[in-house]
């Protein structure tokens, strides 16, 4: 990966972001079902993009953010919602999106694995995505993928 005109703030979330998406060999059964069964969609994704946008706009600007970070990543999926569900901002931007919180935390994930998958990445039993939704990504790789790097404040992958 390469990150390019990224603050250290921003390249710290995106390297914090992809460690939480690596330890998803640690979630539940039902925790992996729900990802497998998120239906991804290109007005659905478009939105989950959106918000993850103004997501880590907001959580980098937050003082402890890094804290936050370390500390969300050893959280259950429960504890995790939470505290989400806890954070009115956090709660307003999903709102704004036309997303529930399960829509967000279980939909960020599928999105982000499903491209991973349709780019060759998912060589790892941790990486999980329905064939519906990487078929998905791989039809729609082209336009997701700039849109979830400019999102990650990513200017380029590899």
């Amino acid at each position: 990966m390469r990150i390019i005109g990224a603050s250290p703030t921003v390249a710290f979330f995106v390297l914090a972001s992809t460690l939480a998406v690596a330890q998803t060999g640690q979630k539940s059964s039902q925790d992996r079902q729900a990802i497998l069964d998120y239906p991804l969609t290109l007005p659905r994704a478009n939105q989950l993009i959106k918000a993850m946008d103004a997501m880590t706009k907001y959580l980098v600007s937050l003082p402890d953010y890094q804290n936050r970070l370390v500390k969300s990543m050893k959280m259950t999926p429960a504890e995790r919602r939470a505290q989400f569900e806890k954070d009115p901002k956090a709660m307003a931007i999903v709102k704004q999106n036309s997303l529930t919180s399960q829509d967000y935390l279980v939909g960020v994930p599928a999105l982000r694995m499903a491209l991973m998958a349709a780019q060759g990445l998912a060589n790892s039993p941790n990486v999980i995505a329905s064939p519906a939704n990487v078929a998905f990504a791989k039809a729609n790789l082209s336009e997701l993928k700039p849109k979830m790097d400019a999102a990650d404040g990513v200017a380029g992958r590899k």
